[in-house]
């Protein structure tokens, strides 16, 4: 009550003064200084402005003492800061609007302050008047309540005042002309509605206020005035400002007001006044979407600035050389050829561009159906998104014009409709232009008939059209020649099959180029208006189309319900599937269908629909990972598992996916967490069955309960690399596994993530209690040796039943068995199979490392010689083919424990490598001298050769497995593990192993020799950092002219190479970027990698900078355009450098980067060892290591505000450590070792590319952290760069961005 008394009385005392200088006509220089006494003796003189004087102003003027005395007054207190402008419109704002038809003089002096004062934001240094202010604009323009915000910062205050001001007064102008229109949206806390019912009466009594002609006059004019002065304040910059933050921060509500933007003109020819105010309202227009465009002007005149602006998508003059342009793909190249590496299996999807394609690179194995799968299947997945955004975007913005009577398509819509046409008419223009380059679209041999097909679909569709006919007939679908994996849902089909292939022999127009327009079809990428592009199929050809010639298709067959008889079933597993319903009935065949069907269903899946049918290859192996884990039927009853009777159809699916190329398939869609939950119940089941003698099908195949476990259970371990030693295999502190190698944990948390949305069950290991107990096992054994087993335990039984088993069989073959290549078949006799131990797989398992100790020690001390040891091994693969996994395991860890004799490979115990050897090791010599990289000692001539005795048992056994394709599920675990084996042995045990195995297969010896180059640099660090600096030089270009051709090559040639693997090899050089890919995941210290490669990266864009300064270079010297060449050229450095950072160690290596490495750079001082780095040289440092660190977090989070699940909190956490760091150095509680310059570069690059280029990483950094950096920017006078960050921050750091606006120009 006394506050109330006490306001009161200052009201009545402020009423009084006024009306006193009013009756003597003061001035308003003394209006303000009896005012001022009236606050003073209300104990509210030091609160200036006052807030309390502001609302008795306002509530005279409106409307008790609506005089012009009053109205100048109120000016002279706005511009002497006696009020405060922000405080004053808001209360008139609320008072006069409502009411601007029965006031129309108040709103029009109304205007004319809001003109002067809009932006006068002049900070409040009281905290008690500010806090006042905030609460009184808050309450009267109902901010809050309207933007469903907390206000609580003068700057946020500001935002909401100055965007509640532009709708309110376009909202009542549109009443005001005859367009009250009703928006669903409360954009503006302004009542907008003007008192037109009480016109008729004034508010001093005069009944004739309609008649009054000059008032009317007013009112006209003020609505176009109001549309003026809207005009006025966009227009300045800083209303640009204020408008950005609300389009970045409170989309929804800038969206509101584009809304009223083209309404506006939707009605424009409709409306006269509109007419009249035409040129009013197109620059309100302009000027609002000149927000969307509104970007900050940098600092320019420093180096800073400059090379900011320049931008990462600028086109350099000057820069249009091959290997120029091709730099800027290094990044994308790097990518395919890490992803086509199939001994890494990716647990994502591979999204990936067009690429060439390669002759294969890995040797022995072609690759080439995972390699058509990237480029036929996983690259139209990956545009397919890219296109369908923005037509949902356009969709959504279309719904939204809708609502607003016919309004039409905004600018939003427009700019979303043009992008996507833009990107679409960029898919189709590289289509057309792929034409141009014949010689690289020769298709492999397995799929020319495929590309000929392809291409007489064109044909045929051309020819139909011609004819009249449009497209083809309905009945002509079934007999689709997409057989061949083409298909078009939605368009015509032409009728050609695969089995019509005789009919074209003379047919030879298909290429790659038709392959791929295919596959975009199928996608809905593009039309079939691609078939009329010119020259995409020749006139001459055209007349060939003859439908009379075209044959039954299988698939048709199977469709109409013929039995899956013998032919049948071989034609469809040669022909792949061509639609959804073919697959889908060959799943539930699979499942509900006879013995014979569901085995036969299963291989037709596995043939070539899997493999060759790249239009519905993602439902393919959809499929297929769901016959993995079959339902429970209907009327299962017992206690056994359900998955015993799938038995014939699993051990089909089983088999069929096994392979090297089709494993990778399935990786490269990403599936590889659910194939691993999805085996690990078959591994649980089959591990426990005993298996009996006679359990065979009616198909009278023999199907072994042990083949089935091995080959999942084999399928399963080849997912992660469960043959690591135990240093490998440790967590980090982070909690990641050092080198980025996978887990079985892993992979079980990236498939409980994928089914969080779904109604499926977690699947963790402790489900299957036997799969875990090995788990545990092998990591044990692993990680120490065996002990704690007594003889009498039950393992040590089962261990015995397998020795019996292994020197029975090597008595009874006696010298014959020692052969190492005699024993090489799984068939056994009757006998044989009486006398080996019949128990449930896991219990071999458990005990195989007993039996490995054992005859291991045996051969040791000479008790067991090394030629039956390795028919031992031999027939314990034999026996139980998943055994290998243990002896892997076994070996592996007895290796890197270093604790077993030297075995001499000398042909008599052990077998030799002396025919081939030094020539080996010569030709390592030389690849790796290529690269610039020394190699290391090699073996004296004279001496024996010598391998750890593990190690010579592992690589005896498996010199002895057969080179079939039966058995490509066996050489894919044992071939990658004996390599990682052998790698971990001193130097020259690999050139040994590779000589070996060249003397197995000559063929293969180019290749083996490029694989033995690559162990060198497991271990050691010296070979690496010479391969990384290799790496730089060719892509950058080197000027010795001493080198050969090949390595004088630049860009992604001079990195990766041109030429293919074997041609490579044969040359005995190598690029060294594809030696450096091939290797790095063998790389022993991948941390040390981080530094190598962050100090190169320093060292070439210190080289770069100094060149463009150099007296010697004046022509590099000439302005903006040299420096953009620069500039494009560190920017190239520090991509290769993230490229090269990423596939290294991922994640682990990014997180080391951010969050030890840079900081440890930037800390440390560094002296200049060739006395030549100037200032350029170090802001082109710093610019080179921000654009590194950013790049290489967008490779493993991505640009967007919505990375997945894991990667969201990961990424914010290091990004927020990051910037807490260079927060504590700009308030000084951390002091650089680096050059100033370069630090102030590093600082003010990063904010800038990550404002521009990744906006959304901006808002995981704590708002405190964003205000320390954006005071530290402004100490540097970057007062629009700390303004572009604050913005960017969300609404906890929009109040301290709206209070820069008074510093920027």
């Amino acid at each position: 009550m006394e506050m109330a008394s006490d306001a009161a009385l200052f009201e009545e005392r402020v009423a009084e003064t006024l009306k006193l200088c009013q009756n003597r006509r003061e001035p308003p220089l003394v209006w303000a200084a009896e005012v001022l006494k009236c606050l003073d003796t209300a104990g509210l003189g030091l609160g200036l402005p006052s807030v309390e004087l502001g609302q008795v102003l306002v509530s005279h003027l409106c409307f008790a003492y609506n005089s012009s005395c009053m109205w100048k007054f109120l000016d002279h207190a706005l511009s002497s800061r006696l009020l405060s402008p922000l405080h004053v419109l808001s209360l008139l704002t609320s008072r006069v609007i409502p009411h601007r038809w029965s006031q129309p003089e108040a709103y029009r002096l109304y205007l004319e302050l809001l003109s002067r004062y809009a932006f006068s934001f002049d900070l409040v240094e009281s905290d008690a008047s500010k806090e006042r202010i905030i609460k009184s604009i808050d309450a009267t323009l109902q901010l809050s309540q309207t933007y469903q915000v907390n206000v609580q910062e003068l700057g946020h205050t500001m935002v909401l005042f100055f965007f509640s001001i532009v709708v309110g007064l376009l909202d009542s102008t549109l009443d005001d002309w005859g367009l009250p229109v009703t928006f669903p949206d409360k954009a503006s806390g302004v009542a907008r509605s003007g008192d037109y019912l009480n016109t008729d009466m004034e508010s001093k009594g005069n009944k004739n206020f309609r008649q009054s002609e000059h008032r009317d006059q007013m009112r006209r004019t003020n609505s176009f005035l109001a549309m003026e002065v809207l005009g006025t304040i966009t227009d300045n910059r800083k209303a640009k400002v204020l408008l950005r933050l609300v389009r970045l921060n409170m989309p929804e509500n800038f969206d509101s007001l584009l809304r009223r933007i083209q309404f506006l003109e939707a009605h424009k020819l409709a409306s006269p006044v509109l007419k009249s105010a035409n040129q009013l309202l197109v620059r309100f227009s302009a000027n609002i979407r000149g927000v969307m465009d509104f970007e900050y002007q940098l600092n320019k005149r420093q180096l800073i600035g400059m090379l900011l602006h320049i931008g990462s998508n600028k086109p350099v003059s000057g820069c249009n050389s091959e290997a120029a342009l091709s730099a800027s793909w290094v990044s994308f190249d790097i990518y395919m050829e890490n992803v086509m590496d199939v001994k890494q299996l990716p647990v994502k999807s591979a999204i990936v561009v067009l690429s060439v394609e390669r002759d294969p690179l890995e040797g022995p194995i072609p690759h080439l159906e995972s390699r058509l799968c990237i480029l036929l299947s996983i690259v139209p997945l990956a545009i397919a998104p890219l296109l369908e955004d923005e037509v949902d975007s356009c969709n959504s913005s279309s719904q939204g014009g809708r609502e607003f009577r016919g309004v039409g398509i905004g600018y939003r819509h427009e700019m979303d409709r043009k992008h996507h046409a833009s990107r679409k008419h960029g898919l189709i223009s590289s289509l057309q232009v792929l034409g141009h380059f014949s010689a690289l679209l020769c298709p492999p041999s397995s799929v020319v008939d495929a590309a000929n097909l392809a291409a007489y679909k064109a044909v045929g569709f051309i020819s139909n059209a011609k004819n009249g006919k449009d497209g083809l007939s309905e009945s002509s679908h079934v007999n689709t020649f997409a057989k061949s994996g083409i298909v078009v849902e939605g368009a015509p089909q032409v009728p050609l099959l695969p089995t019509a292939v005789p009919c074209l022999k003379h047919f030879q127009g298909g290429n790659m180029r038709h392959l791929i327009v295919e596959a975009c079809i199928a996608r809905n990428l593009i039309d079939t208006s691609a078939y009329f592009w010119p020259s995409y199929v020749f006139a001459s050809v055209i007349s060939m189309s003859d439908s009379s010639q075209i044959q039954g298709s299988p698939w048709s067959t199977f469709m109409e319900g013929a039995p899956l008889t013998g032919s049948l079933v071989d034609a469809l597993i040669a022909i792949p599937a061509s639609s959804l319903a073919e697959i889908e009935k060959l799943y539930h065949l699979a499942l509900n269908g006879s013995e014979e069907e569901k085995l036969a269903a299963a291989k037709i899946l596995c043939g070539a629909s899997l493999r060759r049918g790249w239009n519905i290859q993602e439902h393919i192996v959809h499929f297929m990972v769901k016959l993995l884990s079959p339902p429970i039927p209907p009327n299962f009853t017992g206690t056994r598992s359900h998955l015993i009777d799938y038995l014939p159809m699993l051990s089909a699916i089983l088999f069929g996916v096994s392979s090297i190329d089709t494993v990778h398939i399935l990786s490269l869609h990403g599936v590889v967490p659910e194939v691993a939950a999805a085996l690990m119940p078959l591994c649980e089941v089959f591990g426990s069955l005993t298996p009996t003698s006679n359990h065979k099908s009616t198909m009278s195949e023999e199907l072994s309960i042990y083949m089935v476990f091995s080959s999942a259970f084999l399928f399963l371990l080849r997912l992660w690399k469960f043959y690591k030693p135990p240093l490998e295999q440790c967590i980090s502190r982070r909690g990641g596994a050092i080198g980025s190698e996978l887990t079985l944990e892993y992979l079980l948390i990236l498939h409980n993530n994928k089914i969080v949305s779904t109604s499926d069950k977690p699947v963790y290991i402790d489900f299957y209690p036997k799969l875990r107990a090995w788990y545990c096992q092998n990591r044990s054994c692993i990680a120490s040796t065996l002990s704690g087993l007594c003889n009498g335990n039950p393992v040590h039984q089962v261990a015995n039943k397998i020795l019996n088993m292994i020197y029975r069989k090597m008595t009874k073959t006696g010298a014959s068995s020692g052969s190492a290549s005699a024993a090489s078949s799984s068939t056994v006799t009757g006998e044989d199979t009486y006398q080996r131990p019949v128990i449930p797989a896991w219990e071999v398992l458990e005990a195989i490392p007993l039996v490995l100790e054992a005859i291991l020690t045996a051969c040791a001390h000479g008790i067991l010689s090394s030629r039956d040891l390795t028919t031992g091994l031999r027939d314990l693969v034999d026996f139980l083919p998943a055994s290998l996994v243990a002896i892997i395991s076994y070996f592996s860890a007895e290796v890197s424990r270093g604790i077993w004799k030297l075995a001499p490979m000398n042909g008599k115990d052990w077998p030799s490598p002396a025919a081939n050897l030094q020539s080996v090791e010569s030709e390592i010599k030389e690849i790796l001298a290529s690269v610039g990289v020394d190699a290391p000692r090699c073996s004296p001539g004279d001496s024996t050769a010598m391998l750890p005795l593990p190690m010579a048992a592992l690589v005896s056994l498996t010199i002895t497995f057969k080179l079939d394709k039966s058995l490509e599920y066996i050489h894919a675990v044992a071939g990658t593990s004996l390599e990682n084996c052998a790698s971990c042995c001193p130097w020259p045990s690999m050139p040994v192993i590779g000589s070996l195995w060249a003397q197995k297969v000559r063929r293969w010896h180019d290749f083996i020799v490029s694989s033995c180059s690559r162990s060198v640099f497991r271990q050691d660090k010296k070979a690496v950092a010479q391969l990384l600096r290799s790496c730089f030089a060719s892509f950058l270009g080197s000027s010795d002219t001493s080198k050969p051709p090949f390595a004088r090559q630049i860009g992604v040639v001079g990195l990766l190479g041109d030429i293919n693997w074997a041609q490579q090899a044969t040359h005995r050089s190598m690029a060294p970027g594809f030696l450096y890919l091939r290797s790095c995941r063998t790389i022993h210290d991948v941390q040390y990698v981080n530094h190598v490669i962050v100090g190169l990266v320093s060292e070439f864009a210190q080289k770069m900078a100094s060149r463009w300064t150099s007296k010697d270079f004046p022509r590099l010297k000439s302005g903006e355009s040299s420096l953009s060449l620069t500039t494009a050229k560190v920017r190239d450095i520090a991509g290769l450098g993230a490229s090269l950072l990423c596939v290294t160690g991922g994640l682990q290596l990014v997180q080391e980067l951010y969050q030890e490495t840079l900081p440890t750079w930037l800390l440390s001082a560094r002296e200049d060892e060739h006395g030549r780095v100037n200032s350029v040289s170090h802001i082109t440092d710093g610019y080179a290591m921000a654009y590194l660190l950013v790049l290489s977090g967008s490779f493993v989070w991505g640009l967007g505000a919505k990375p997945s699940l894991w990667a969201f909190p990961v990424r914010a956490r290091i990004i927020g450590a990051h910037f807490d760091f260079l927060a504590g150095v700009m308030e000084g509680n951390v002091s650089v070792g680096c050059d100033t310059d370069t630090w102030k570069a590093y600082v003010c690059c990063l904010v800038g590319l990550l404002v521009s280029l990744a906006p959304d990483w901006v808002q995981d950094v704590t708002a405190e952290t964003l205000r320390k950096l954006a005071k530290g920017l402004r100490g540097w006078r970057e007062c629009e760069l700390a303004l572009s960050l604050l913005e960017r921050g969300g609404p906890g750091t929009l109040g301290s961005a709206a209070e820069l606006v008074n510093v920027i120009d």
